[in-house]
């Protein structure tokens, strides 16, 4: 072999080399997660929809009960001990008088954490299971069981939502119904004593059933309700298209749909209510 042609062959060589440690040394092409063939088929909204309804969730959910939290206190407080608290201004008179005034701000950490959580999952949810469902059937058949849908996707989202907000539930109603200095008022140390005397506390689950018994109805009748009141403002005093509507215009629609759907679910879960707070007493 000549000389030149040698050189020729390891230019080509190197070259050839060159190009493969090039290759091997690039980026890595980027990895895209491709969702599931049946997600595909059955959920049809965009992943931000239900990252923003998750949102959603936790400004209504967590930061609203928060808000409410002296309410949620007197609330309690006549729930667990009558005798004590006979009304809703004894009761805050009461608590002023023997805690001051963060003694009606009582337990706003762990109702932060369980609503928070609790609503995200919860409307989110059922979203997710409410697009599942329509997208499982028929268009026809969709609108046709349109309030089955929406009250058994209420109900399934609820389910889960309470897994993660019992724990949190659980301590709430601890720190907000037990006599002063009974119980530690801060959030870590009351989570401490509810871990520590899980025994006796049944911390984290034992009042699962209980907010099942109260939060599923409640939930199957606030979106089951939602739903038909939006309906009928669309169909009896707006009647024209809703997509014609601006925002402010559907927004009060909205809010009037879930004030009343509020005071009906209120009064639904009042009974299970009663009992959640009952099972958080010192006694209990």
């Amino acid at each position: 072999m000549s000389t030149a042609n040698f050189g020729n062959q390891s230019a080509t060589m190197t070259r050839s080399h060159r190009r493969m440690l090039q290759s091997s040394t690039a980026s890595p092409a980027r990895y895209e997660y491709q969702p599931p063939s049946w997600l595909l088929r059955y959920v049809t909204k965009d992943p931000t929809y239900f990252l923003n309804c998750a949102a959603g969730g936790i400004i209504s959910a967590g930061v609203m009960h928060t808000f409410v939290t002296p309410l949620d206190v007197i609330k309690c407080s006549m729930q667990a001990n009558p005798q004590k608290y006979s009304s809703i201004r004894n009761t805050f008179q009461t608590i002023l008088k023997e805690e001051g005034s963060m003694g009606l701000w009582k337990g706003w950490g762990p109702t932060l954490t369980a609503y928070s959580s609790q609503g995200a999952i919860k409307f989110a949810g059922y979203e997710l299971f409410k697009d599942i469902a329509s997208n499982a059937m028929s268009e026809e058949d969709a609108y046709k069981y349109r309030n089955l849908i929406y009250v058994s996707s209420g109900a399934a989202a609820e389910l889960l939502a309470d897994v993660f907000m019992c724990p949190w539930e659980m301590v709430k109603v601890k720190v907000q119904t037990s006599p002063q200095g009974t119980f530690p008022l801060r959030f870590g140390p009351a989570l401490q004593e509810m871990y520590m005397n899980r025994a006796e506390t049944r911390f984290p689950f034992g009042s699962l059933q209980a907010l099942w018994g109260r939060q599923i109805p409640f939930a199957m009748a606030k979106f089951g309700l939602f739903e038909a009141c939006v309906e009928g403002f669309y169909t009896n005093i707006l009647t024209e298209p809703k997509d014609t509507y601006g925002k402010p215009t559907q927004l009060a629609v909205t809010f009037c749909s879930g004030y009343v759907t509020g005071i009906v679910c209120g009064v639904i879960s009042h009974p299970a209510d009663t009992m959640v707070s009952l099972m958080g007493k010192t006694d209990s």
